[in-house]
């Protein structure tokens, strides 16, 4: 009986791995920007972001702006998976437009971004200093607002390290960063093997890598997180299903800046950047010291928005 039982196992474990191969390419490349995607996208719009590339001798990294660059620079960092294109909603808003020079990463890994002879960066730190320069450039004139979501929140925190005289305010979105409460998903632990990996989009097999470095490199970050005196803000949904939402309460643990706030969001998920594009607004205008005046519908946000003391 017992070994009717673990070949059904089995069975059922490869049928369950065979149907997600099967779905993979088209579920997840669905998830990608192509040449196609983005002219079918901005065909109508009136605009549309410009891309450029930093280059030294280790490090490629692209990034899409949109925006004056006589602005206020905001400095968006996408999670694992991802992309620029991740903040489309953002680049694409003509509030932003008006009064930012928006600019979208990729990061080490993604996209058109690369390390040299390096697959996947899976160390914040490299990271972070992948992005620098750009950061650097952008703020010649005056310090960005850097918004860093999922776990790429953990990287805008340490790009703030290295340079805080260069960032204004920071505001971490759906923040993974506790490391007792990183999770591994099955569909994660399969992405390892090298013929599951044939049927994947590069993105997932990155972040991939990332995820299983992440527990480790999140824990060589934490002693950091005290010296972080950059005014704040952390959001965190209360059904998020991948960013555990007591990663809000090791945030109010460990980070001492006397402007930090922390907002819960009950109601909200792990995509706040899409599904709370206003009050993300508010909180990137605010740290901008700019009018609130023309952002539409902050009441619904505002109702739902907890901050903790």
């Amino acid at each position: 009986m017992n070994r009717i039982v673990f070949i059904q196992t089995y069975l059922v474990k490869y049928v369950v791995l065979f149907l997600f191969l099967a779905t993979a390419t088209g579920c997840f490349r669905g998830q990608i920007m192509t040449d196609k995607k983005f002219a079918k996208h901005y065909k109508h719009l009136p605009v549309k972001p410009t891309f450029h590339s930093i280059q030294n001798d280790s490090v490629t990294l692209h990034y899409a702006s949109v925006g004056s660059d006589t602005l206020p620079t905001l400095l968006l960092i996408h999670g694992a998976p991802g992309g620029w294109y991740g903040y489309m909603n953002m680049l694409d808003d003509t509030v932003l437009q008006k009064h930012f020079h928006i600019i979208a990463v990729d990061r080490l890994g993604y996209g058109k971004s690369k390390r040299k002879n390096q697959f996947a960066v899976t160390s914040i730190e490299k990271q972070a200093q992948g992005i620098l320069p750009l950061l650097n450039e952008a703020t010649k004139s005056q310090p960005a607002i850097v918004v860093g979501r999922s776990y790429g929140a953990a990287i805008a925190a340490q790009l703030t390290l290295l340079a805080p005289e260069k960032v204004k305010y920071l505001c971490m979105v759906a923040p993974p960063i506790d490391p007792e409460k990183e999770k591994i998903f099955w569909f994660a632990r399969a992405a390892r093997y090298r013929v599951v990996q044939w049927f994947l989009p590069h993105s997932f097999v990155v972040a991939t890598a990332e995820k299983f470095a992440h527990a480790s490199e999140l824990r060589e970050l934490e002693p950091k997180w005290q010296q972080l005196n950059t005014p704040l803000t952390v959001l965190q949904g209360g059904k998020d299903w991948i960013a555990d939402p007591l990663n809000l309460t090791f945030a109010k643990k460990h980070i001492k800046c006397k402007k930090a706030r922390f907002m819960f969001l009950p109601l909200a998920g792990h995509f706040i950047t899409q599904t709370h594009v206003e009050l993300i607004k508010k909180v990137v205008f605010e740290a901008a010291g700019l009018s609130l005046g023309e952002i539409a519908s902050q009441g619904e946000y505002l109702l739902e928005e907890s901050e903790v003391k």
